[in-house]
């Protein structure tokens, strides 16, 4: 059922943007990005690309949910079962969770303790069956919020990027990545290689600090451009020179790039499956 979700619900065409260059870049307790106007004011992040697991046990709810977050460019995972929830955040952990308490299958409170909500990860929740004690139990549990399910498509993104903006904030980010033979570590500005030490300029470093902390995803260079630049808008050459100077700089072979790949039609994806060598 869950797949049938997924095809009815494909996302919308991204609105063009029109909003100028930003002059700051993304940082730590800012993921998606300033972006900034004409008048140089910062805007919100937008946290295009991160990953939301929509868990609902009505399916026009799921259906309409995922729908409204895709078209903000978030990446969703929707079920409609408390276990399928669990092996879905198990493989793919995500930035957060809009959660249905009144789950058929299993309750939804305790799938909201076992996903780590209070404190782990953000948990909206959402419920059409959900009455007045249910919505004061999920938020004295910890909920970070609890919207009515008819809510419209402009406040539930407005309110899911409200929490990821405070919840990134307030969370503690280790400054060190392993991952395979690599390892970076953003407070020393150090990269290595299978032990061995590599330079790298500041903005080759966030792009691989950016790929190591987003595995096996494929990124489009709009993305990129976005979250390692702090560019709303803007060419993406840009993004493809790197990609070719830090291939150059990490990979065994640059010609036959086995970590960072292209993905055809889409940008690239660092593939953690490969990280072997």
């Amino acid at each position: 059922m869950t797949d049938t979700i997924v095809r009815q619900t494909a996302a919308r065409p991204a609105q063009a943007r029109s909003l100028a260059p930003p002059s700051a870049s993304p940082s730590p307790s800012n993921p998606g990005g300033d972006r900034r106007g004409t008048s140089g004011v910062a805007g919100p992040p937008t946290f295009r690309g991160a990953r939301v697991l929509v868990v609902q046990s009505d399916q026009n709810l799921a259906q309409a949910l995922t729908g409204h977050l895709r078209h903000a460019e978030f990446v969703v995972d929707v079920t409609l079962a408390a276990d399928e929830a669990e092996s879905l955040a198990r493989a793919r952990p995500p930035d957060l969770v809009v959660l249905d308490p009144t789950l058929p299958d299993d309750d939804g409170f305790p799938l909201f303790r076992r996903l780590g909500g209070g404190g782990a990860v953000p948990v909206v929740m959402v419920s059409p069956a959900a009455n007045e004690a249910d919505r004061v139990q999920g938020l004295e549990l910890g909920a970070d919020d609890f919207l009515s399910p008819l809510v419209s498509e402009a406040e539930l993104v407005a309110r899911v990027r409200s929490v990821l903006r405070r919840t990134h904030s307030a969370r503690p980010r280790s400054s060190r990545v392993v991952l395979g033979p690599i390892e970076a570590d953003e407070r020393s500005h150090r990269c290595l290689v299978s032990g061995q030490p590599v330079a790298l300029t500041a903005l080759e470093f966030k792009l691989l600090l950016y790929f190591l902390r987003h595995p096996n995803e494929a990124c489009t260079r709009e993305r990129l451009l976005e979250h390692v630049w702090g560019f709303s808008t803007g060419g993406t050459a840009t993004v493809t020179v790197h990609i070719r100077r830090l291939r150059e700089k990490i990979e065994p072979d640059p010609a036959r790039p086995t970590l960072i790949q292209t993905v055809w039609g889409v940008g690239y994806r660092l593939d953690a499956g490969d990280l072997s060598w």
